[in-house]
């Protein structure tokens, strides 16, 4: 049986953050391709973590910077290795590369780090976002170096496919678009006048979720709150620092209730989901559940980058504070655009997310590049000088950081 070794940033969480399911559905992918799993990472596997061995998947815990990894990685001898991250390339692809020269390497990128990060930093500094600032930031080049030395990376925007092509000038057979999927979809809403409130939902160990619920309550909530003075704004979601929690303010009815329970049950009881996302990269897996559990939302231009395809949204896409205002109460309000909305999210779903429109030719790709590899390294001559002088350069830094780390102890 082929082996797969998936390299974890983290270990998953689906009911925490979008990246938790999305690795569960690549995880089940590869299964229905026939891979024995064993899924190792560095990270604390703490109380909300998947419990992988009831997905008949073996689990390992690793240590950075320790070469009892490269036997580790010699004796499972994995026909794949998926990266979860570029970071997670970066400290273990040269190790990988080295002991295991003929497993193919994927980059899950989750999403473009570099372009979350260079749009984080202009939303700081007040200034408007152009491509040199991506261009000329060092994580991009790192983050695009470690696509390079993948044999593929795995891209969830079509936003983000374009720029690795026209503007990083990456071959296209080092890239696959493979957006977040949804498994099936029902035509299950709740009525109008049934459902109630406002609500945001994102994990707050991801920056741009804690920017938006800050800009929530400072810039727009006021002015929802001064129309619909009976409705509440209900913010979700994992680990929420003491910055968020201080945001509660119930007088104003606004409540920050920390984790969901059930994230399926709170969108579907909510009335519309907001999402004032000022900066991010990649696709949100809060507007996709937001649609599927037929609850139209109201975002950025940023939150619905490269998610509708040119398909009518599901709500409105608003970028000054006076429109998300306004267009919250009407969405809020009006049960005939409420019920378009929702109509328009579940053609969305159909159209671009159905797992069924990606799966085969998914499959396809895998097992082309199971035969190809070799071949399409030549091609990657750009892809080979990096990964040769990363192994150099890295290896002898991680050896340092080993022998200092054992006259520690």
């Amino acid at each position: 049986m082929k082996k797969l070794l998936i390299m974890g940033f983290v270990w998953p969480e689906p009911k925490s953050s979008a990246a938790g399911g999305r690795m569960l559905q690549l995880i089940k992918m590869f299964q229905e391709l026939d891979y024995e799993i064993t899924f190792a990472s560095t990270a604390l596997n703490v109380e909300f973590s998947e419990n992988l061995v009831e997905y008949n998947i073996k689990t390992a815990t690793i240590q950075l910077n320790d070469a009892r990894f490269d036997e580790f990685c010699k004796n499972l001898n994995p026909s794949a290795v998926l990266f979860d991250r570029f970071l997670t390339e970066e400290q273990f692809g040269w190790r990988v590369a080295g002991v295991c020269p003929d497993a193919i390497r994927i980059l899950d990128t989750e999403d473009l780090h570099c372009l979350r990060q260079t749009r984080q930093q202009a939303v700081k500094e007040n200034k408007d976002y152009d491509v040199a600032n991506i261009v000329n930031a060092e994580s991009a080049k790192r983050e695009i170096a470690s696509i390079y030395r993948c044999d593929l990376s795995l891209i969830v925007s079509e936003y983000e496919m374009d720029l690795l092509k026209n503007v990083f000038l990456v071959p296209d057979f080092l890239t696959y678009y493979l957006p977040i999927l949804s498994e099936s979809l029902t035509d299950d809403r709740i009525e109008f006048n049934k459902k109630n409130d406002f609500i945001f939902i994102g994990n707050f160990l991801h920056e741009p979720n804690y920017d938006a619920v800050r800009f929530l309550s400072d810039k727009i909530w006021d002015g929802i709150h001064a129309k619909l003075p009976d409705t509440k704004m209900l913010v979700y979601g994992a680990y929420p620092m003491q910055k968020v929690l201080q945001l509660n303010n119930p007088k104003k009815n606004f409540y920050v209730k920390g984790r969901a329970e059930n994230a399926e049950e709170v969108i579907k009881k909510s009335k519309v989901l907001l999402a004032p996302l000022r900066y991010g990269a990649g696709i949100k897996g809060k507007l996709i559940e937001s649609m599927e559990f037929a609850t139209p939302n109201i975002t950025t231009s940023i939150g619905a980058e490269s998610m509708h395809g040119g398909l009518p949204w599901n709500g409105f896409i608003c970028d000054s504070s006076s429109d998300f205002i306004e267009k919250a109460v009407l969405l809020y309000l009006d049960e005939t655009i409420w019920n378009t909305a929702v109509t328009n999210g579940y053609e969305i779903i159909k159209k671009r997310y159905l797992k069924s429109l990606f799966a085969v030719n998914f499959y396809q790709k895998i097992n082309e590049l199971e035969q190809n590899y070799v071949s399409q390294r030549l091609k990657n001559f750009t892809g080979l000088l990096l990964t040769h002088h990363t192994a150099h350069s890295t290896k002898y830094l991680s050896k340092w950081i080993e022998e200092k780390n054992k006259k520690s102890l």
